[in-house]
């Protein structure tokens, strides 16, 4: 297929160009100006129109928290305990979630579906590209962080502890806990001993080995910074999520070199941790110099309105181009499937959409969805 005259998003020049790109089978295979189509090639003439890579939320819990479902479709946090990181999102997906479908006609193609934020560690998060009725077949990423949590949730949950130094105490101790298992592994695959592995502590052991980060809820600037401080004391990475309070310590998330994914901010504040929530926090983290994601947090926001979001942010002060990567290449980045998705480049899985109009107007519409080269809408 090749899709013809459009204002391709390149993140290049960090702008829209007049290019062609031309799809195989799942993947981008030439972006370039003038391509010549082949015999019968089908060919989509997106003269006028807007093309950016499918866009990405890096924090939701869609298809865990089946919008419209209820308790009955709520399966985001367990309440079995503080710590529970052998626990994973992929078997509580449901592929049927009504708003799957909704997000991919507004153009979103692909998220990272985490566990909820009442435990301080609630389990493993997974990417998912947002198409199939089997969740094995959506996953794009079947481990992708462990989803931990700090501030006023896990806090209220009153797992043993009631107060954030309490809640701080169950992470740390969470890692030694797994420092101390991994000893007793090596230890016993040199003596040849029998070892039990724990499906939970050896998802803790891939974060310690940097293998995959901890996505650590926080919204307060004090949970933040601790989120910050625990990750130094361990040498883990972590994403900074929510950071409703990031512009008051802007410079310090900078100065960690941590990333953020900032949302949601179109919602009553609920709570007393987010009463300075602000579309205008995205641009601000940014122009410090920290790399920024946009989220719905699907469903406390819906999931398909994130290009609004991201208009939003561009309203409030971040770059426009800025505010496109946040929701295409950045959490492409963060999630480690940057290699596949977040832009329109040769050899990369052809999700893309063709918008009636720029993006992030008001009456842009995404026309033509594509997810690994299959037309969705």
């Amino acid at each position: 297929m090749l899709i013809k005259n459009g204002y391709l998003f390149t993140t290049c020049t960090n702008d829209f160009e007049k290019l062609d790109i031309r799809i195989e089978n799942t993947k981008i295979t030439e972006v370039d100006f003038n391509i010549y189509p082949k015999e019968n090639e089908e060919v989509i003439d997106a003269a006028g129109k807007y093309i950016t890579p499918g866009f990405i939320d890096a924090h939701s819990h869609i298809c865990i928290s089946e919008e419209g479902m209820g308790e009955v479709g709520d399966d985001c946090c367990d309440y079995s305990d503080a710590i529970t990181p052998q626990l994973e999102v992929l078997d509580g997906l449901y592929p049927f979630d009504r708003a799957v479908e909704r997000s991919v006609r507004a153009g979103v193609t692909c998220a990272c579906v985490c566990p909820g934020s009442d435990g301080v560690i609630g389990g493993v998060a997974s990417v998912i590209r947002l198409t199939g009725k089997i969740a094995d077949e959506m996953i794009v990423t079947r481990k992708a962080a462990v989803k931990g949590s700090l501030g006023e949730n896990p806090k209220a949950a009153k797992h043993g502890f009631a107060s954030r130094m309490g809640t701080a105490y169950h992470l740390r101790k969470c890692l030694e806990d797994t420092k101390e298992y991994l000893f007793e592994k090596e230890e016993a695959e040199k003596n040849g001993d029998h070892f039990r592995c724990d499906p939970g502590k050896e998802n803790m052991a891939m974060v310690l080995r940097k293998e995959i980060p901890l996505h650590i809820h926080a919204h307060r600037s004090d949970d933040i910074c601790t989120a910050i401080r625990i990750a130094k004391e361990y040498d883990i990475r972590i994403v900074i999520v929510h950071c409703t309070d990031g512009i008051d310590i802007a410079e310090h998330i900078a100065a960690s070199g941590f990333p953020a994914i900032v949302g949601p901010s179109m919602n009553p504040c609920s709570k007393q941790e987010v009463w300075n929530k602000s579309f205008e926090t995205a641009g601000v983290l940014n122009r410090a110099g920290v790399k920024v994601c946009i989220t719905a947090d699907h469903d406390v926001t819906p999931l398909y309105y994130l290009p609004i979001y991201a208009a939003m942010a561009v309203r409030f002060g971040m770059d426009d181009a800025e505010a496109l990567r946040a929701v295409t290449s950045y959490p492409a980045e963060i999630l480690g499937i940057d290699d596949r998705k977040g832009a329109l480049v040769s050899g990369k899985d052809a999700d893309l959409v063709i918008w009636s109009h720029h993006p992030f107007d008001i009456h842009a519409k995404a026309e033509h969805v594509f997810i690994e080269g299959k037309q969705e809408c």
